[in-house]
């Protein structure tokens, strides 16, 4: 059975008959309260807040959303964005209480900069996991999306994304873009092993309230693997590439596979004044 990613973009998939064919499904309901309930025990929020809910479909995970109990930190304040005119149609029709942005998250995240204490996103990802055209790529895509996400979250702020990765590639490729985006991430698998398996992204923003990053999110969890945080650095003691040493040290390597190099000056590796 194909994934529905792999057969149409979503704004053409979720048409008006598959978007009510969705919303009204008993066991789509079930995964989707299921799915959204353990993302905002991943949160962990102890008071309301207001929430970017990625992909929000017909408002299904906004409905929760607004109906956490006081108790329990709520209710929160959310704003749902989704590509799926069709989707959003059937939002309104049910009065969801959160606002409703028309957007494709692979353009990016068009909000204010800390706008939001927290965003959550069911099933959407892995939307951007393919190229719906010669001028798009996936890995710009999810750069996109993941930076305007980070710029749009306060600092301490969190993030879960919830997603259904085709292979490791695309765990790791969508991991990647969160990573460099500036996010400490880390992975969690619900029933690992098995075709129900729920992939679920752990995003934080450092700063703010938060202690100790997404190592102090994910404390005590099982099953967690928490992804190399922030940019790549270089090996210790190793030269920048351009410098005077890296061009001397190349010059060596290749003078020793037997290729002619010129010789070593005071002018080897120095920089050029700008002239006009």
């Amino acid at each position: 059975m194909s994934r529905p990613e792999d057969t149409l973009p979503p704004d053409l998939f979720y048409n008006d008959a598959e978007s009510r064919k969705y919303t009204t499904s008993s066991r789509i309901l079930s995964i989707q309260a299921e799915m959204t309930h353990r993302a905002l025990s991943l949160l962990c929020l102890t008071s309301p807040s207001l929430i970017l809910d990625v992909g929000c479909g017909s408002g299904l995970s906004g409905s929760i959303l607004s109906s956490v109990a006081p108790s329990e930190g709520g209710p929160h304040i959310w704003v749902g964005m989704d590509i799926s005119a069709s989707m959003l149609d059937i939002a309104l029709q049910r009065d969801v209480e959160g606002d409703l942005l028309l957007s494709d998250i692979g353009q990016g995240v068009p909000f204010r900069a800390g706008t939001f204490d927290a965003a959550i996103s069911i099933s959407a990802v892995q939307w951007l996991c393919n190229a719906e055209s010669s001028d798009m790529s996936p890995q710009g895509r999810l750069a996109r999306f993941f930076g305007g996400l980070y710029a749009s979250l306060r600092r301490g702020g969190r993030a879960v994304c919830q997603f259904y990765p085709k292979n490791e590639l695309q765990k790791s490729m969508v991991s990647a873009a969160a990573i460099k985006a500036g996010f400490g991430a880390g992975l969690l698998e619900d029933d690992a092993g098995t075709k129900n398996t729920k992939v679920y992204l752990v995003l934080t923003v450092g700063g703010g309230e938060l202690k100790g990053g997404i190592e102090a999110v994910v404390d005590g969890m099982e099953g967690v693997d928490v992804m190399k945080r922030g940019k790549r650095e270089g090996k210790r003691g190793e030269e920048r590439k351009g410098s005077k040493g890296w061009i001397l040290e190349k010059k060596a390597k290749m003078e020793r596979r037997g290729k002619v190099v010129k010789h070593d000056s005071k002018y080897s590796g120095r920089k050029r004044r700008v002239q006009f």
